[in-house]
């Protein structure tokens, strides 16, 4: 069916139910104009229903007639009648039933504002304060609880003013100069109260414009942070600031005003009135505040879980499972809030490398655990990453949280084995032959199987990771060299395993210390997860 003919079919469906074509958006979606009516009710609304021509996207409805018994704020009605009926992405449109799929957005919708209009989904104001709270962007990159005073940075970008709030400024201003910004002002008066309210629109009047609609919303919420409120306004005020910002952490979320103190819009009365009264009239702007705070980046995608933030970690190897595997810590926390991600390697990048390697071209004959720094570095400013280019035979790592053997090298660790022993917790990440599977072992008791263990229990035709050998391919030539060849997706496999049990350690999970990912499908998973003991012939747990 050509597209012609189906947009013609979906708009004669919507005539059908008393609906007129009104033209087309600027963006090029069809208007329709007609009445929603939700059920049981004895009148519809006028509404204007915008389609996407190729029913990819969800149909926009506007209400042109807001009922009049309805409050100034409501859930799931913005300012200007956009009705919010289906959360984006938690349903898949049939771009082959064109006709049902919009008309079924179309019931979906009228319920909605059934819903709303019999006051059924009061709670859901919570979730969108956003829709109802938006202006000037903050960026707060703050990792302390502290409240009161903060500093605050002004930085430029493309002749736009950004504000950043922030408890460490060189932490903050490395995060700006990996943006390109330059800061330019740090004299704007910035305070932080704390409320145990969550927040939603006041019904009677929204949005707040002054002061004294600000104290009003919040007595309604939390009257003890309408008074912190109020003496912060009152504190920039004295101190003879042009303007404040004041944000709010709530259990929900951080917000913010800024407080404008343009003293020649106050109107005096002619009775004599204290400045406490002429607060109430100055103008406020709602804050779009935007965490960037590194305990937020990494905690976003894991809620309710620890992160490696303020840990004390080692990645010995930055090789194709080491620098993979150090890219997913980061982004998993490590070397922030206080916490150092030190990186071990004493080799370089060479061309046959880069093809599975983290690192690429730019960083060919660099010092791999430099390189990866550097790396870090720039895609998380403000992380702890320290560079050793030494062989780790030579070298004291001091105490640690967790060392990670990402070398994929027997010997060597087997040497890390002995030489860092239980109580530090020790775990190690390797590739089994050509990419046939990729295994990981964490050891934390005294009684639990280290690597050298599990070569020992292997000798003996135990723990292995396939039922059939792993076969021992090699490939090069000449001076190259011979090497394993496997692609760079066994590498991110090695990785991704890795991550998962740094994670489980971090959360208290050490179960099962042995895991195997089998990347070959055509061959035998041999060992499931367990918890293997230390193996009697091992020299190092027996010593």
């Amino acid at each position: 069916m050509k597209s012609t003919n189906v947009v013609e079919g979906v708009i004669d469906a919507f005539e059908q139910r008393g609906f007129v074509f009104a033209g087309k958006t600027d963006d090029g979606w069809f208007r329709l104009r007609g009445r929603l009516t939700p059920p049981q009710a004895d009148k519809g609304y006028l509404c204007e229903l915008q389609l996407d021509p190729s029913f990819f996207d969800l149909p926009r409805i506007q209400l042109l007639e807001i009922p009049p018994e309805l409050p100034a704020a409501v859930p799931h009605i913005g300012a200007d009648g956009g009705l919010c009926y289906i959360a984006k992405g938690t349903v898949v449109l049939d771009i082959y039933d064109p006709v049902g799929q919009s008309l079924a957005c179309l019931e979906r919708a009228a319920n909605v504002l059934g819903q709303v209009l019999n006051g059924r989904l009061v709670e859901d104001l919570a979730e969108e304060f956003f829709a109802y709270w938006h202006g000037l962007f903050c960026f707060l990159d703050m990792q302390s609880k502290d409240l009161g005073e903060q500093n605050c940075l002004v930085a430029q970008e493309n002749g736009r003013s950004l504000y950043f709030v922030t408890d460490d400024e060189r932490r903050t201003t490395e995060k700006l100069k990996s943006l390109g910004y330059k800061i330019i002002d740090k004299t704007v008066r910035t305070y932080r109260v704390k409320t145990k309210a969550q927040p939603r629109p006041l019904t009677s009047h929204w949005p707040p414009e002054t002061i004294g609609d600000i104290l009003e919303w919040q007595s309604t919420l939390d009257p003890r942070c309408r008074r912190k409120i109020h003496e912060r306004v009152k504190e920039g005020e004295r101190k003879k600031a042009n303007g404040s910002l004041i944000f709010i952490e709530s259990p929900l979320m951080t917000y913010g005003f800024a407080v404008f103190y343009n003293r020649k819009h106050l109107v005096r009365k002619k009775k004599l009135v204290d400045r406490r009264d002429l607060s109430y009239q100055l103008k406020v702007m709602p804050i779009s505040v935007v965490r960037i705070d590194d305990g937020y980046l990494a905690q976003r995608n894991i809620p309710n879980f620890k992160t490696l933030a303020g840990k004390n970690i080692a990645v010995v190897g930055c090789g194709t499972i080491g620098g993979y595997l150090a890219d997913m810590l980061v982004k998993a926390g490590a070397g922030t809030l206080g916490g150092k991600l030190t990186l071990v390697d004493f080799d370089y990048l060479l061309p046959q490398n880069i093809g599975r390697h983290r690192l690429g071209f730019p960083d060919l004959l660099s010092n791999k655990a430099e390189a990866m720094s550097k790396e870090l570095r720039r895609m998380a400013p403000s992380t702890e990453i320290r560079a050793l280019p030494v062989d780790v035979r030579q070298t004291q790592l001091g105490k640690l949280d967790l060392l990670i053997d990402a070398t994929g090298e027997e010997s060597l660790g087997h040497w890390l084995c002995g030489h860092y022993p239980h109580p530090t917790p020790m775990l190690s990440v390797w590739i089994e032959g050509p990419g046939t599977a990729v295994r990981a072992l964490i050891r934390t008791t005294a009684s639990g199987a280290c690597y050298r263990c599990i070569w020992h229990s292997n000798k003996r035709g135990k723990l292995h990771s396939t039922v059939e050998h792993s076969p021992i391919i090699l490939a090069g030539h000449g001076c190259e060299g011979l090497y394993v060849p496997f692609p760079a997706s066994v590498s991110v496999h090695a990785a991704s395993l890795g991550t998962e049990m740094a994670l489980d350690w971090v959360n208290g999970t050490y179960s099962p210390t042995l895991r195997t990912r089998l990347i070959d499908q055509t061959k035998q998973l041999a060992t499931p997860d367990c918890d293997p003991f230390h193996d009697p012939e091992c020299p190092l747990c027996n010593f």
